[in-house]
């Protein structure tokens, strides 16, 4: 490919977004690909230290310069990481990116607010970096809380939030996807093994980028 393909994994909290970004690149990797694997936020060393900040800081931000960091870690990912790959030919596939400030900060947060979404859409428009295809992973409220419970990692500011945003989040997030049907698909995750979500964001990834050697 003389330029590379960008695919994101969007959705809330324990709906496999870190397992499927595993199994992609194994699955493209072992066809030929050369796969680049990263995540938001966060993605380059600026960016990480500034996931700590909005994960795990002790002092939360108001809710613009919220935004204003999300997409300053945002800036710096895409200015190091993801347009080099991009121009060297790799297929990058990102554990979230602007659609979560969307959902998170817009609807979550914000509520939906008209002009907090303006805002946020203002600097996606900014940043200059649209993924080809986004793959929204859905998964009911109870399963993702009892796989978050079997993760035993940090839980983040987010995650500690209370019901009520995270119903926004994942309203949001199907707002988010009724307006771009174009580049966003939905995959609802229960119910299926790991790996038969694989296989259906596999097939729709090679549609669109062209066969290597070792698929003919």
């Amino acid at each position: 490919m003389k330029h590379g393909l960008f695919v994101t994994l969007e959705g809330s909290e324990g709906v496999g977004k870190s397992t499927q970004l595993r199994l992609l690149h194994s699955a493209l990797a072992s066809l030929g690909y050369d796969v680049l694997t990263t995540r938001e936020p966060g993605g380059s060393p600026g960016a990480e230290d500034l996931r700590q900040l909005l994960l795990f800081g002790k002092n939360p931000l108001s809710l613009r310069a919220e935004i204003l960091t999300h997409f300053a870690a945002r800036a710096d990912h895409v200015d190091q990481v993801i347009t080099p790959a991009l121009s060297a030919g790799q297929i990058v596939i990102c554990d979230r990116f602007t659609d979560s400030t969307m959902a998170y900060q817009g609807y979550g947060r914000a509520h939906g607010e008209a002009a907090v979404l303006d805002f946020i859409t203002g600097l996606q428009n900014q940043l200059g970096c649209t993924p080809d295809r986004t793959f929204l992973l859905e998964v009911p409220r109870d399963v993702a809380r009892l796989r978050l419970a079997a993760r035993g990692a940090p839980v983040d500011r987010y995650e500690q939030s209370d019901e009520s945003f995270h119903a926004r989040v994942s309203a949001g997030f199907r707002d988010i996807a009724r307006r771009n049907t174009d580049r966003i698909r939905c995959v609802h995750t229960d119910g299926q093994s790991a790996e038969e979500v694989n296989s259906l964001i596999v097939k729709d990834i090679l549609s669109r980028v062209p066969l290597r050697a070792s698929q003919e």
